[in-house]
C-alpha cells in the first residue's frame, strides 16, 4: 500500500500514456499514503500535457466513487500546502516544487469543481476532507487538523506574500481558479444564507487571522490595478503551442464541463480578455467581500405552564449573520501615500490594515466602469471605505470617473443589465450626498460631450451633463421600463444636486422643464382614468372592483409622488442658487404654460407659488419694457441675467431643502452573491452545470449561453432586483 505504481515508459517523447495512467492511478481504488513517492510522479507531470475531455468526465467519475476509501483529495490538497509552503520558505526553490504546486492545484480544482456540482449530500460530504484514521500520518502533520483550513491559509499566504511576476504568474493564476472553485459550493444554495448551507472553503477563508486577510486583499486589489499580461512564458500552458488555435477556442463552442488536462479551463479567452488574472482577482474579491454566513444559535429554555405538572424544554432559535473578515479589510483600507490620522489625528482601527495606492485604483476604475465588476467594486468602496469616498470627492479629476458612468447610462438601452444600471444610479446617489462634489462638477468644463446625439453638447459643464443623463435615463423608463425604484433614485440625486446648480446649460433646463410637462401629463392622465373608474363604480353599484382602480390609486399616488419632487427640484434651484441660473428662469419664462393647470391644484399649489413669484418678477419686468419691443432668445436671456442682479427671493416661500441618502438594505447578500456569481460565470470564462445551481432561476436561453462560454448570462433576469432594492433611499430632513 505505501509503494508507487511503475509507470509505463516513455518513448518518443509522448507523455500521454504517462499522465492517462497516473491520473487512473489516482482516481482508482487504490489508496496511496501520504509519504508515497506516487505524488511526487503525479505531481510532476509536464505543464504541456493534454488528455482527452471524455477522459477527464471519465476520471471524475471514478473519483466520486472511490475517494470516499481512498482520501486521495484530501491527501493532494496537504501535498498542495505542502508545496507552496516550500515556496513561500525559499524564494528560490527549484522549478520542480514549481510544477508540483501547478499541477496540485489545477488537478484538484478539476476534482472538486466536480464533486461540487454532482453533490448529493446536504454537508457535501463527497469531499472527504478528512484523512482516515489509520492513515500513516508524516512527521509534523497534525491528523486532527481542518483540511480546509489547512490548504486555504497556504493559498491565501502566497497569494498575499508573493508578488505576481513572470515566473509566478501562472501559479497565482491557478490559485484564484482554485478558490473560485471551491467558494462555488454557493451555487447549489439558495439566494438567502441559511445556517445549513455547506461552504468549508469560504467559511476557512473567512477564520483566517486578520492580517492574513489583509495581505490577500491587498493583492488582489493590486492585481487588478497593475492588470498583468499573460507573459510568453505562461501562454503555451494556458493556451496552446506554437502558432495553433487556442484549446479554449476549439472548445468553447461545446457543452463540455472540462476542457483537456492540465489545461486551464477558467481562463476568460472566449471573451477575449487580455487581463485575466485582474479579472480573477475582481471577481473572487467581490464574492469574498460579500459572503454572509447565517449561523443558528439554539437556546434551551423550561417552559413551565400553570396547567402542567411538568417542565418541558423548549428550543428557541436564534439565526444570526456573522462578520466578514475580507469586507472590514476592504472598509479598513487606506491610501500609501497619506494616512489620515498622520493629520488629523483620528485613530484608525487598530492592527493591520491594507495599504493600497488610491490613486491608482482610482485611475483603473475610471478605465473599467463599463464591466459591472468595476462598478460592484466602485460601490463596495463608497459605501464601505470613508477614507475611499473622501479621495474621490477631493479629486479635481472627477469627469474620470463620472464620464464613463454617463455613457453607459446613456446606453442603457443597448444590453446593459438593469443590475448595472441600479449600481451606477446608486453610485451617483452616494457621490451627490456631498454638497463639495455638487459644486464641483458644475465648475468642470467638458469641450465637448461627442457620445451625445441627441443635441451638440459644447461647453457644458459636468453638473449639466449629470442633469442631462439623469433626465433622459427618467424619461426613457417612463416610456419603456417603468421601474418606481430607478425614477426615485434619478430624481432624488437631482434633488441632492438642485440646490448646488451653478450656470445650467440652456439644454439642461429645457430637459428639467420637459420632465415637468411629461410627468404632468401622465398624471392627468391617471387622474382622469381614476375618476372614470370610481364614477363607474358608482353608478353600477355593483360593489365589485377587479382591482383595477386600486392599482390606479397607487399609481396615481406615485406619479403625485414624482411631480412634486420635480417641482421640489426646481423650488431648490429657484430658492438657493437662481442668480446663477439664469437659463433655468428662461426655460420657466418659455413653458409657464405648463404649470399653469397646478397653479390651484390642493396637491401642488404651494410649490407652484414659488414658480409664479419668479414669473411675475420677470414677466412684470418684461412688460414694463413695452410691447412693442422685439425679444429675441438673446435680448431676453441678457434680460434675465441683467434682472438676476436685483433679484432678493422676496415673497418666496422656503422649503425644507431635500436631502436624500442611500442606505444598504438590512440583507443585502440576498442581491449581491446573486449577482457577483453570475458576473463570475460570464465574464470569467467559468463554467458550472445549469442543473445544479440554485442560487439563481438559470432559463434555458442563459444555460446554453453558460454552456458556450459566451454571452451575456442572466439578462433579462432582474425580476428580483427591484423588490431587493426597495426602500433603500432615504430622505433626511
Amino acid at each position: 500500500m505505501g509503494g508507487a505504481p511503475s509507470t509505463p515508459r516513455n518513448s518518443g517523447g509522448d507523455d500521454v500514456s504517462v499522465s492517462e495512467y497516473l491520473i487512473a492511478t489516482f482516481v482508482g481504488e487504490k489508496s496511496f499514503p501520504l509519504a508515497s513517492d506516487f505524488w511526487n510522479k503525479l505531481l510532476e507531470l509536464p505543464l504541456s500535457s493534454r488528455w482527452p475531455t471524455d477522459r477527464v468526465q471519465q476520471a471524475c467519475e471514478l473519483f466520486a466513487q472511490s475517494n470516499g476509501y481512498t482520501r486521495h483529495l484530501a491527501k493532494l490538497l496537504i501535498h498542495l500546502s505542502w508545496c507552496l509552503q516550500e515556496l513561500l520558505q525559499d524564494s528560490d526553490a527549484q522549478s520542480s516544487i514549481y510544477k508540483k504546486a501547478v499541477n496540485a492545484t489545477y488537478i484538484s480544482s478539476v476534482f472538486i469543481k466536480h464533486l461540487i456540482e454532482t453533490g448529493k449530500s446536504d454537508c457535501l460530504e463527497e469531499l472527504h476532507l478528512s484523512l482516515d484514521e489509520t492513515e500513516p500520518v508524516p512527521h509534523g502533520f497534525v491528523m486532527d487538523q481542518d483540511i480546509q483550513n489547512f490548504v486555504m491559509h497556504r493559498v491565501l499566504s502566497y497569494i498575499g506574500s508573493t508578488e505576481v511576476s513572470p515566473n509566478s504568474y501562472v501559479l497565482h493564476q491557478e490559485l484564484l481558479n482554485f478558490i473560485l472553485v471551491t467558494m462555488s459550493t454557493q451555487l447549489l444554495s439558495g439566494p438567502s444564507p441559511g445556517p445549513r448551507d455547506a461552504n468549508p472553503f469560504i467559511d476557512a477563508a473567512m477564520a483566517q487571522e486578520k492580517s492574513l486577510v489583509c495581505l490577500a486583499v491587498r493583492r488582489l486589489l493590486l492585481n487588478y490595478i497593475s492588470r498583468h499580461r499573460t507573459p510568453p512564458n505562461a501562454k503555451s500552458y494556458l493556451y496552446s503551442d506554437g502558432d495553433q488555435q487556442g484549446i479554449l477556442e476549439r472548445v468553447g463552442s461545446a457543452a463540455a464541463t472540462f476542457v483537456l488536462l492540465p489545461l486551464n479551463y477558467l481562463v476568460n479567452n472566449s471573451g477575449g480578455s487580455k487581463n485575466p488574472l485582474a479579472e480573477c482577482s475582481l471577481h473572487v474579491l467581490l464574492i469574498l467581500i460579500n459572503y454572509h454566513k447565517s449561523i443558528m444559535n439554539d437556546e434551551s429554555m423550561t417552559d413551565k405552564s400553570d396547567d402542567s405538572a411538568t417542565s418541558d424544554p423548549v428550543s428557541k432559535v436564534h439565526v444570526f449573520i456573522s462578520g466578514n473578515t475580507f469586507s472590514k479589510a476592504l472598509a479598513n483600507a487606506r491610501d500609501v501615500e497619506f494616512d489620515r490620522s498622520d493629520v488629523e489625528g483620528n485613530a484608525h482601527p487598530t492592527g493591520p490594515h491594507v495599504r493600497i495606492p488610491f490613486a491608482s485604483l482610482f485611475d483603473t476604475l475610471g478605465m473599467c466602469l463599463a464591466d459591472e465588476g468595476a462598478v460592484l467594486l466602485l460601490y463596495s468602496l463608497l459605501q464601505g471605505n470613508s477614507d475611499f469616498k473622501e479621495y474621490v470627492l477631493v479629486r479635481t479629476d472627477l469627469d474620470t470617473m463620472l464620464i464613463p458612468i454617463l455613457e453607459t447610462l446613456y446606453n442603457s438601452s443597448r444590453r446593459t443589465s438593469s443590475n448595472q444600471i441600479y449600481m451606477m444610479l446608486i453610485v451617483l446617489l452616494i457621490l451627490s450626498q456631498d454638497s463639495s462634489f455638487n459644486s464641483s462638477i458644475h465648475k468642470m468644463i467638458l469641450p465637448s460631450v461627442p457620445w451625445y446625439k441627441e443635441h451638440l453638447l459644447h461647453q457644458t459643464s459636468l453638473g449639466s451633463l449629470m442633469v442631462i443623463i439623469l433626465i433622459r435615463t427618467v424619461q426613457h423608463n417612463l416610456s419603456k421600463l417603468r421601474d418606481v425604484y430607478l425614477q426615485t433614485t434619478c430624481l432624488a440625486t437631482l434633488a441632492n444636486m438642485a440646490p448646488h446648480a451653478h450656470h445650467l446649460s440652456a439644454y439642461a433646463s429645457q430637459r428639467l422643464v420637459s420632465l415637468f410637462y411629461m410627468l404632468s401629463r401622465k398624471y392627468n392622465k391617471l387622474s382622469d382614468l381614476t375618476g372614470e373608474k370610481l364614477q363607474s363604480i358608482k353608478i353600477n353599484l355593483s360593489g365589485e372592483d377587479d382591482g383595477v382602480s386600486e392599482d390606479l390609486t397607487a399609481e396615481l399616488q406615485i406619479f403625485t409622488d414624482f411631480l412634486r419632487l420635480v417641482l421640489d427640484i426646481l423650488n431648490a434651484i429657484l430658492t438657493y442658487a437662481l442668480p446663477r441660473n439664469p437659463e433655468i428662469v428662461y426655460a420657466i419664462m418659455h413653458r409657464q404654460e405648463v404649470f399653469l393647470p397646478f397653479k390651484n391644484h390642493p396637491r401642488f399649489h404651494e410649490l407652484v407659488e414659488n414658480i409664479y413669484t419668479v414669473l411675475d418678477f420677470f414677466n412684470s419686468r418684461m412688460d414694463s419694457q413695452g410691447s412693442d419691443r422685439e425679444w429675441s432668445v438673446q435680448k431676453v436671456l441678457q434680460f434675465i441675467i441683467n434682472n438676476c442682479r436685483s433679484w432678493r427671493g422676496e415673497g418666496m416661500k422656503v422649503f425644507t431643502q431635500l436631502h436624500f441618502s442611500y442606505e444598504q438594505e438590512s440583507h443585502p447578500e440576498e442581491f449581491f452573491i446573486p449577482y457577483v456569481w453570475q458576473l463570475a460565470l460570464s465574464r470569467g470564462g467559468y463554467s458550472f452545470n445549469p442543473e445544479a445551481i440554485n442560487l439563481f432561476p438559470v432559463p434555458q436561453p442563459v444555460e446554453k449561453e453558460i454552456e458556450d462560454g459566451r454571452g451575456e448570462v442572466l439578462e433579462g433576469k432582474e425580476e428580483k432586483v427591484q423588490e431587493l432594492n426597495e426602500r433603500r433611499i432615504v430622505f433626511d430632513p
